[in-house]
């Protein structure tokens, strides 16, 4: 297969930047799309070009290195599959395909389809853990957790911190992310003492790095490749209200 692509090229933060055309032949149907930037790049070092800086990782949809806008779509055209996952036998060869990094502006671009996705740690570092003492590990079913709880909470769990909800939103905003964090700690028995103030301290950190806010417009589950649903949103803005309705001479 032959495929026709248009690769965002910029050399740092404070470069332009352009789409730069390159045709890539020998691809297979079952390559992964990064394994088709591979195939790019080998050729291009071979040509003594300078190769495409692409982040991954693990290749294996957990890590979430691997993000991209492929034809306008975080991480591609199909649901519920990291770039890494995606296979070329979902593309048509004689359609071009534009590959750009993620656009949002907590997220400034490093090199090429590479960006920095240091803002999610700040959210993390203001309240993503549990700091009240729990004592040592109990044994397993000791404490009861009803089976919602323990439903929701791992599905939020599942969260890889790829971005790709930021990069879908209209207004740049990591709500859903921000959501997950909270909502995986804040349904269990030994997250539950700072369920109310952690999501308001990550709030306010998400609301201080420049991501926008959320209008339930639900870009950022569609393109979420784990799934993670716009109801743990409506959790997180609950545990926060709730927060700053306590605390008015804090926030």
């Amino acid at each position: 297969m032959r495929f026709t692509l248009r690769v965002w090229r910029q050399d740092n933060q404070f470069d332009k930047g352009r789409l730069v055309m390159y045709v890539v032949d020998d691809i297979t149907p079952d390559m992964s799309f990064l394994e088709m930037l591979d195939v790019l790049n080998e050729r291009l070092i071979s040509q003594g070009e300078e190769p495409i800086a692409f982040d991954h990782d693990c290749r294996e949809g957990i890590c979430g290195m691997c993000g991209l806008m492929i034809n306008g779509n975080a991480h591609g055209p199909n649901k519920l599959t990291t770039t890494c996952q995606l296979h070329m036998r979902s593309f048509d060869p004689n359609v071009p395909i534009v590959i750009e990094p993620w656009r949002a502006k907590p997220f400034p671009v490093i090199k090429d389809l590479v960006v920095d996705r240091s803002a999610f740690d700040r959210i993390i570092e203001s309240g993503g853990y549990i700091s009240a003492p729990t004592g040592s590990a109990p044994d397993a079913h000791a404490v009861p957790v009803p089976k919602e709880d323990a439903d929701n909470a791992f599905e939020a769990a599942a969260c890889i911190g790829c971005g790709a909800c930021v990069a879908a939103c209209p207004n740049g905003s990591a709500m859903l992310f921000t959501a997950a964090k909270t909502t995986h700690l804040g349904l269990l028995p030994q997250g539950r003492p700072e369920r109310y103030s952690r999501a308001l301290d990550m709030v306010d950190t998400h609301d201080d790095l420049g991501f926008g806010g959320c209008t339930n417009s639900g870009e950022c589950t569609v393109v979420c490749p784990k799934g993670i649903p716009l109801e743990a949103i409506g959790r997180l803005n609950r545990d926060a209200l709730k927060a700053a309705t306590r605390s008015p001479a804090k926030h």
